[in-house]
């Protein structure tokens, strides 16, 4: 089975643990495959919003990935996330930039928008973007208001 998604690493591509990686590379994890801080494998997200869950969109660069061979999937249905995955392989197929990012998030769903309104650190330019493409109820402007955005 093979899962194409996104993962978040530091601006130096590294992760959490410090170990680094390089786009066009494939990683290679023994040993058996769980979900988690305490699991064992490659971690990727099929909704690129669920990345910020997970590392800063200050700090963290996203890359397109394709997970492969033991394929665990992860819904966390409390918070609202799905179609999360744990993998045995990982292929690091490109960077992601960040104007991709949010042209991507301007054309979904009310639902996937809101969480990226949410999560991602959006400057006032960018905030002006998601006025009138939809929001439950409240504009992006007076839902971001709520959360301190840093300045670029």
């Amino acid at each position: 089975m093979f899962v194409i998604g996104y993962k978040g690493f530091n601006k130096d591509f590294t992760n959490r643990y410090g170990n680094k990686f390089e786009i066009g590379k494939v990683y290679h994890t023994d040993g058996e495959i769980k979900w988690g801080n305490s699991g064992n494998g490659f971690h990727l997200c099929t909704h690129i919003e669920d990345c910020f869950r997970y590392v800063d969109s200050d700090t963290s660069v996203i890359t397109e990935v394709i997970g492969f061979g033991d394929v665990k999937e992860y819904d966390d249905e409390y918070y609202g996330y799905y179609d999360m995955y744990v993998c045995e392989y990982l292929r690091i197929v490109r960077e992601v930039s960040r104007k991709e990012i949010i042209d991507m998030m301007l054309h979904t769903y009310v639902e996937r928008r809101n969480r990226f309104i949410r999560d991602f650190n959006l400057t006032e330019d960018e905030l002006e973007l998601f006025e009138g493409v939809g929001t439950y109820g409240q504009n992006s402007s007076e839902r971001c208001k709520r959360k301190q955005f840093k300045k670029y």
